[in-house]
């Protein structure tokens, strides 16, 4: 199976990604929940008070109601900016006219500054990521061509992620949260993994066949391969789609976010990665 004539379709395929990201990241940002700007999150339960309720509770105390989802149970999760005590007092008098015997679950405020501290530390460990598994592909395969492409590819991943979240809180009000870290942080696990198992194979076969160019002989790496990454893939993918499809608000995000990093992970091990060692190898032998 000759993949790798298909080059210059991947390379068309992920610069098309690439750009939509980068255009929907300048033009339209994000929508980032209160997990990263500050502010409180309040759990109710109550069997009078709906959803409706609440929204025009907030609307007259004059209080942003950034989110609001309900757990099931009768308990619902309330996000907003951060409220004064005597702001706190007036809504709980405006809930107890509907329901005297309301329950407050939890009731969290969480700073601007901690927000910022959380961003930081996402950046960082990404940062960080990146370059310990450069370090550990690169010594682990005796050729840092490998480690360069595999965290190019799993950039690739990171970048188109960001891009489709900022498409999703455009069109559908998609927040990032702190679920959407640990969503990109999976997606750097996911992106590797597969592509290191690839490469596994590719210096498996070199050691048979030195007489293969770096072309035939990913197209055997790749073609070996292949079946086992598209049914493990397969698996992951068709839980995520049923989470985001069926799953409750809360995780519906998350669950979106990992199907989008698993399907990245999933083409960039084949379309990105190993086009690049292509790439770098012939770049050298030309040198």
């Amino acid at each position: 199976m000759d993949i790798m004539k298909l080059r210059p379709l991947f390379t068309a395929i992920s610069l098309f990604l690439i750009l939509g990201a980068i255009l929907s990241i300048v033009f339209w940002g994000f929508k980032p929940s209160i997990d990263f700007t500050g502010g409180a999150i309040w759990e109710i339960n109550s069997s009078k008070i709906s959803e409706d309720n609440y929204k025009e509770i907030f609307s007259k105390n004059q209080i942003d109601l950034k989110n609001i989802n309900s757990l099931g149970g009768n308990n619902y999760l309330l996000k907003f900016n951060d409220i004064s005590l005597s702001q706190k007092e007036s809504l709980n008098k405006s809930l107890k006219e509907i329901d005297q015997d309301f329950k407050e679950l939890k009731f969290e405020s969480l700073g601007a500054t901690l927000g910022r501290e959380l961003l930081e530390k996402t950046v960082f460990a990404v940062v960080l990521t990146s370059l310990f598994l450069f370090l550990f592909i690169g010594r682990r395969f005796r050729d840092f061509s490998f480690g360069t492409s595999a965290v190019l590819a799993m950039l690739h991943d990171t970048l188109i992620l960001m891009g489709s979240f900022s498409v999703l809180g455009h069109y559908f009000g998609a927040q990032l949260d702190s679920l959407f870290v640990t969503a990109v942080l999976t997606t750097l696990s996911s992106s590797v993994h597969d592509t290191v198992v690839t490469f596994d194979r590719i210096r498996e076969l070199k050691k048979q066949t030195y007489q293969l160019d770096w072309v035939k002989l990913s197209n055997k790496a790749v073609t070996e391969t292949l079946t086992r990454s598209i049914n493990n893939s397969m698996t992951i993918i068709i839980m995520l789609t049923s989470l985001v499809l069926l799953g409750g608000d809360t995780t519906r995000w998350f669950a979106a976010a990992l199907l989008i990093g698993v399907v990245c992970g999933t083409y960039s091990s084949i379309g990105v990665a190993i086009p690049l060692v292509i790439f770098f190898k012939k770049h050298s032998k030309k040198k």
